[in-house]
């Protein structure tokens, strides 16, 4: 199966699907897709998107940013879930000698801590079978995505060291996505050096300080045990090894 989807305006489009699980199973393709933003989406690309059969999208951006940009295009189910609730501000939170992978793993935390009934709220439309396939898109698909779907996938079993690995593919986008922000702002240097960045460690350190997903699921965003399983149950498949 293809992990990378390529379009032509989309730069960090692809599906979360193939993980192994514990036990033998592993995580069904062509259910769960993570992207960076769908406003992009036009001509050949819509044409690609509409093929995928996709029934919903969840748009974890800022309000502002939609009106700004424009959404996904008609059709699929639309949920806009805006996890973050802090703006970001590199010029007064970014420290070089952090580091980046410290600055975005502590966006990651006021995601999770912030974020609490907009997560609850996403993980259950992913866990309802009928929804899917179900695409996840902030702006860059990979922070405010990228806490998402690592809860969705530990909560499916996959391992950290998985999840961290699907978090740092971002990083074959990476280019992409600077030079769309070049396009954007010609002849000025990159704000920071995170700029697009997905740096392992980040995921790394977001996921060790967490603690067990499960029971931040559980105890802070206040999921049952049904939408767990509900979860598990059509995002896993037996393994054909």
């Amino acid at each position: 199966m293809i992990r990378h989807i390529e379009f032509a305006r989309l730069h960090n489009f692809r599906d979360v699907g193939g993980y192994a699980v514990e036990g033998g199973r592993e995580v069904r393709w062509q259910r769960l897709y993570r992207s960076d933003s769908l406003h992009w989406l036009a001509d050949d690309d819509l044409a690609r998107f509409h093929a995928l059969g996709i029934r919903t999208v969840i748009d974890l951006r800022h309000p502002e940013e939609i009106e700004r940009r424009g959404r996904a295009p008609q059709g699929p189910a639309y949920h806009n879930l805006s996890v973050e609730h802090r703006r970001w501000n590199v010029q007064d939170d970014f420290h070089p000698e952090v580091g980046v992978a410290r600055f975005f793993a502590d966006r990651y935390h006021e995601v999770a801590q912030d974020g609490v009934a907009e997560l609850r709220s996403a993980l259950e439309v992913i866990a309802a079978e009928e929804n899917a396939p179900v695409v996840i898109h902030c702006a860059a698909g990979k922070d405010r995505t990228g806490v998402l779907t690592a809860l969705v996938l530990r909560l499916l079993g996959v391992t950290e060291k998985d999840v961290i690995v699907d978090y740092a593919l971002t990083g074959l986008a990476t280019p992409r996505l600077i030079a769309y922000w070049e396009e954007e702002h010609p002849g000025e240097p990159l704000p920071w050096p995170g700029l697009g960045q997905a740096p392992a460690d980040a995921m790394r350190l977001f996921l060790a300080e967490l603690g067990p997903v499960r029971d931040y699921c559980v105890k802070v965003l206040g999921v049952n045990e049904k939408l767990i399983s509900d979860l598990q149950d059509h995002l896993l498949k037996n393994s054909d090894i």
